[in-house]
């Protein structure tokens, strides 16, 4: 039987040519030396990458172990993708652009020999200037943008937002988006690792050569319909004594909520048959379900298993600001 306890993994870290060194100065994480970390996998169920328990009685298994072992007691009413953890939790540091890029909606996905993917993200921290492109542009026409892409002005066809800490921006598959130099986010997506770029700023790869571009997959991919997305409303209300929360997303494969507590406040959080994944954006927290207790502080994850039931999180002396994840929420 899966251990009643909050979960704890090691991150995997990601070399990219737009990476920086920011996870560390922010998060205090080990980072490898001499390489630009562009992301850390704080939860994956991925071939090219599986989370490792880090403490406890199952430290050294993998998230997917306990995918194969304890279906019922890790995911309760959770359904699997693919037979893998469905979540692929993530912090991304961009030094530099990302590429303008998009996701396979799942209705097209299969076709083109992808995977749908729709993700969150929430800006952490943010250099003044710092930029978002999201959706296109009104009055963008497909004809006008695969031309642009032609000339390489495809860039001038996106809409953007002024990064800031605290913005929220969700992105479901078949919206063209890329994060902007000099911010910092956490991200929540779908577990899949399909992207088509449409344009990579003129730049070349880790390996000195120009990157692929996937125009065809891209075209057929983007929502051309899709103009001038707002950002996440920052609207903030009473979860319980010291305790606030905002909204940041309810969709059919997951539901993330923020929560921000005052020094010394509690909150119990239902898990509401499936899991819940915790990560402290800003402060230092403490969750306990079931037999364990663990302690969170900014950039920390930990995911609790269906089978708690519930989790009870406290903050500490400094307060703190925590992102769930969960199906169907309730508190």
């Amino acid at each position: 039987m899966l251990p009643i306890a909050p979960l704890t993994f090691l991150p995997l870290f990601k070399e990219r040519i737009w990476g920086g060194r920011s996870l560390a100065t922010l998060y205090g994480k080990e980072l490898p030396a001499g390489l630009q970390i562009g992301e850390s996998w704080e939860l994956t169920d991925r071939p090219e990458g599986i989370s490792v328990i880090s403490s406890g009685p199952l430290a050294g298994k993998t998230l997917h172990d306990l995918v194969e072992l304890y279906p019922e007691e890790l995911l309760g009413k959770l359904l699997t993708q693919e037979g893998r953890f469905p979540w692929l939790m993530k912090l991304l540091d961009a030094r530099d652009n990302l590429s303008l890029q998009v996701h396979p909606p799942a209705s097209k996905a299969a076709a083109l020999n992808g995977q749908p993917k729709t993700e969150l993200w929430y800006v952490a921290d943010a250099d003044p200037g710092a930029q978002i492109h999201v959706g296109l542009l009104l009055g963008i026409t497909r004809k006008e943008f695969e031309a642009r892409t032609q000339e390489g002005s495809v860039a001038a066809c996106f809409h953007h937002h002024t990064a800031h800490k605290g913005a929220a921006l969700f992105l479901p598959s078949g919206r063209v988006h890329a994060l902007g130099a000099g911010t910092v986010v956490f991200e929540i997506q779908q577990n899949s690792d399909t992207t088509y770029r449409v344009f990579d700023w003129n730049r070349v790869g880790l390996d000195g050569k120009p990157r692929d571009l996937h125009l065809q997959q891209a075209f057929e991919s983007i929502d051309f319909q899709d103009t001038c997305p707002a950002l996440v409303p920052e609207l903030w209300s009473r979860a319980g004594d010291g305790v606030t929360t905002r909204p940041l997303v309810h969709y059919s494969l997951f539901d993330v909520d923020l929560f921000r507590f005052s020094p010394g406040a509690s909150l119990s959080l239902l898990l509401n048959e499936g899991p819940l994944l915790a990560g402290c954006i800003d402060g230092s927290l403490e969750i306990i379900a079931g037999s364990g207790t663990v302690p969170l502080i900014s950039g920390g994850f930990s995911l609790i298993p269906a089978i708690a039931g519930s989790s009870i999180v406290t903050s500490r002396h400094t307060g703190g600001l925590m992102m769930t994840v969960r199906r169907h929420c309730r508190y």
